[in-house]
This record gives structure tokens, sequence and C-alpha cells, in this order.
């Protein structure tokens, strides 16, 4: 079993890959498909070089949404999965925020082809990525409320 910041990262790097290394073969298997097959039939891979590379327009017009609005919720849950299957104590409601991450992310995805920061355009990788960081924290004051309350 992997502990678990070492199964987030490795699912960071490739969802199933933490499966793979937690036994779950199946599991991990049947992940790694499901990226290929979003990553590949939604050109994430150029949508990816082209927005390092400052192409957002480019980035944009390649993008297939149509796939690519799978990706948040598939690349969080087999975070959730291998966070929740990997060795030590999973707190109640430590799921929330994976949930409201892939919530938050998908929202920016949805906005990415328009919504601008000033006058800057995003595009689908930048504007979900930090898109993230507010899930996480929603997710978060969630699941420390709800631990409050049913503590007291």
């Amino acid at each position: 079993m992997t502990y678990k910041l070492e199964a987030i990262l490795w699912s960071m790097a490739l969802p199933g890959f933490a499966q793979l290394l937690n036994g779950k073969f199946i599991k991990g298997i049947v992940y790694i498909f499901l990226e290929l097959l979003v990553n590949v039939n939604s050109h994430f891979n150029m949508v990816i070089l082209y927005s390092f590379q400052g192409n957002i327009k480019e980035a944009i017009e390649v993008t297939n949404y149509q796939w690519l609005m799978f990706y948040p919720c598939l690349y969080m849950f087999a975070m959730w999965d291998a966070f929740k299957d990997a060795e030590g104590e999973t707190p109640p409601y430590s799921y929330l925020p994976f949930v409201f991450g892939a919530y938050f992310v998908t929202i920016g995805l949805i906005y990415s082809p328009t919504l601008k920061l000033g006058q800057i355009l995003l595009g689908p990788v930048w504007l979900p990525i930090l898109s993230l960081f507010p899930g996480l924290l929603v997710g978060h004051l969630l699941k420390c409320m709800l631990m409050r309350i049913k503590i007291q």
C-alpha cells in the first residue's frame, strides 16, 4: 500500500498509477484507459502544448470540449480513489475537496474560451487550473464545517 501523499502524487502524474501501486490492477488499467481515451479525443496534449507556448487561441480552437468536459471528474475521482485506498486513516468528508475541485475545474473549463482576467484570456488549461484552488478551498471549508457539526 502507498501512503496518501504518494497516492495523490502518482495520480497527478497519470490517473490509475496509484491504483496499480495499491494492487488494484483492473481499476488502475480502467482509469489509464479512460484517461487515454479522453486525452486523445479531446486533443488535450495539443491543448497543453499550445497553452504552455502562450498560443491560447490555438489551444481553444483545437480543444474538443465535448470530450474534455469528462477529464476533471475522471482525474479528481481517480485521485480520490487512490487517496481512499492508500495506507492511513481516511477522515470523514475527506472526499469533499476532491468533489468541489472537480466541480470548479469543470466550471473553469466551461468558461475558458471566453472568460478573461483583465485583458488576459487564460484558455482551457490555465483557467481550469486556477479554478481548482477555490474548489479545494470550498471543499475543505465544507469538510471542516461538517466535522465541527458532527463532533459537537
